[in-house]
């Protein structure tokens, strides 16, 4: 496992501790639901579930002809965990009419081009038994 799938990983679980403490906390004190809500679901279904498929899918899909792909898996780690981690200070703020929308749209932003970067990683990463083919005679005429 290489050091950007861990980070996703060890992520995905931060997020997942998040959300079940902010959970607990909505049946210790429910005056807090209202404005943690959205935060509550995004860090579930984005910080953890999401963040969990791209990191193993980025550690366990093949990589083919070696394709070596940590830059891409940086940038979409780090606009994911930006978009999120100012969702989750703005939504709050929002939700009692202290911010405008801009800021946190900003954080939707983020998101939508982190999900974009991995769409286009994994999208170099499907390929046909044919292309593999194609690769590894590519490969062998460069050898010899």
């Amino acid at each position: 496992m290489g050091r950007w799938h861990a980070l996703f990983i060890r992520a995905a679980l931060l997020y997942l501790l998040y959300t079940a403490l902010l959970g607990t906390l909505f049946y210790l004190f429910p005056a807090l639901v209202g404005p943690f809500r959205l935060g509550h679901v995004h860090a579930g279904l984005v910080g953890f579930f999401l963040q969990m498929v791209m990191g193993v899918a980025y550690w366990m899909m093949p990589r083919p002809g070696g394709l070596k792909q940590e830059g891409l898996e940086a940038l979409t780690f780090f606009l994911l965990n930006a978009g999120l981690l100012l969702r989750l200070l703005l939504e709050p703020l929002s939700a009692y009419g202290l911010l405008p929308g801009a800021p946190l749209a900003l954080s939707g932003v983020l998101q939508l081009l982190a999900v974009f970067v991995f769409a286009y990683a994994m999208h170099r990463r499907v390929v046909t038994a044919d292309m593999l083919r194609k690769l590894r005679e590519e490969r062998e005429r460069r050898k010899g």
